[in-house]
């Protein structure tokens, strides 16, 4: 059964959302959770020491990860715009 290409293109802004977004999601989560256990031990209940290192952690995930989503955001885009022409855009 053929698929709408619609239904496929949402698909695949999905599926490069969740590739896009899952690294610095899954980075500030295990920071989350490391800080969280070490203010339960210390008693420390300061937001800033929460708010602090994830900041840090987001800040180096993006330099590092960065270029390679935007090349990945790039061809994601080029794809999308060569299925818009082939579909029956432009003669």
């Amino acid at each position: 059964m053929m698929e709408e290409p619609a239904a496929l293109a949402l698909r695949e802004a999905l599926w490069t959302a969740v590739q896009i977004g899952g690294p610095p999601l899954g980075a500030m989560l295990a920071v989350g959770v490391v800080i969280s256990l070490l203010q339960a031990l210390t008693q420390i209940q300061e937001a800033t020491v929460a708010f602090l290192p994830k900041v840090a952690v987001m800040g180096g995930v993006l330099m590092i990860l960065g270029p390679g989503m935007v090349r990945h955001m790039q061809g994601w885009t080029q794809h999308l715009f060569d299925q818009i022409v082939a579909l029956g855009g432009l003669p």
